[in-house]
């Protein structure tokens, strides 16, 4: 199934096959702001209210709805029993999938500005990786919340709050025990998910998702430009400069083709190869 909502608070269920719709559910007075996320046969969203509902993902039935610290901007992820919450003011929340009862909270420092939105939290192999706004990579234990590594991807410069910005925004993408990750103002960065040790960093600055396939990593930066980059090393393959200030989603990977959309509706469709 896909899984969608809107900012009223309704959240749809469509069949992944036909686009037929499963179901619909609405709660009353729900801004939805962060979502869906699935996992644990669970639907999430997360509201501007500081509130996160799950429902069931078969039937879109509520099964509970609990209040974190504040905003929720990314999708909840869950696995194991473990609903794991980024919220805006720099926490990660571990709910039990069941009740949403809380079983741990990690929480870091944001800096004074940041860009209006959250990396959101990976589960991978009972690990959970998530970026802060600090411009740091974070990996804990899923079912206890402890700290397993952290690694910083950038070091904040400048003299002003403005030019000290390096948050990691863009969702962690994991490939063969690597996390590759983006960070506004810095750098795009391959990490170890074993112990958290950089295997290389490229001078790219973005806030979108990346995407891998079997030897390349797609990036989108923060002017519009995508990149081909080699996943094992970092260096350019090319870069497409045509999509400039049509403000450009992060990249996917659909057959022999890297695929972006834009901020009138346009889907452009990119060779992977050249």
């Amino acid at each position: 199934a896909i899984y969608t909502a809107d900012r009223d608070g309704r959240m749809i269920a469509l069949s992944a096959a036909t686009g037929e719709e499963l179901w619909t559910e609405r709660g009353k007075k729900l801004r939805i702001s962060g979502g869906p996320g699935a996992g644990d046969g669970l639907v999430f969203a997360g509201t501007s209210d500081a509130e996160v509902v799950a429902r069931d993902a078969e039937s879109g039935e509520e099964k509970w709805i609990v209040q974190v610290s504040s905003e929720v901007l990314a999708p909840p992820r869950a696995a194991g029993g473990t609903v794991v919450v980024r919220t805006g003011d720099g926490k990660l929340f571990g709910l039990d999938s069941e009740t949403g009862k809380r079983k741990w909270v990690y929480d870091r420092t944001i800096p004074v500005l940041t860009l209006r939105g959250t990396s959101a939290p990976v589960i991978y192999g009972g690990i959970v990786i998530a970026g802060f706004d600090n411009g740091r990579l974070v990996a804990l234990d899923l079912a206890t919340g402890k700290q397993e590594w952290e690694t910083r991807l950038a070091v904040p410069t400048g003299r002003s709050d403005l030019e000290r910005m390096v948050d990691v925004d863009a969702e962690p993408t994991i490939a063969d025990d690597t996390a590759y990750v983006a960070s506004f103002q810095a750098n795009v960065a391959a990490v170890s998910i074993v112990n958290g040790q950089l295997e290389w960093t490229r001078k790219i600055s973005s806030y979108s998702n990346l995407a891998v396939d079997e030897s390349r990593v797609y990036v989108t930066d923060e002017l519009g430009n995508v990149w081909a980059l080699d996943r094992d090393t970092g260096t350019s393959i090319w870069k497409q400069e045509g999509l400039k200030a049509r403000r450009v989603t992060g990249p996917a990977v659909v057959g022999d083709y890297v695929v972006v959309g834009d901020f009138e509706g346009y889907l452009h469709w990119i060779d992977r190869e050249t």
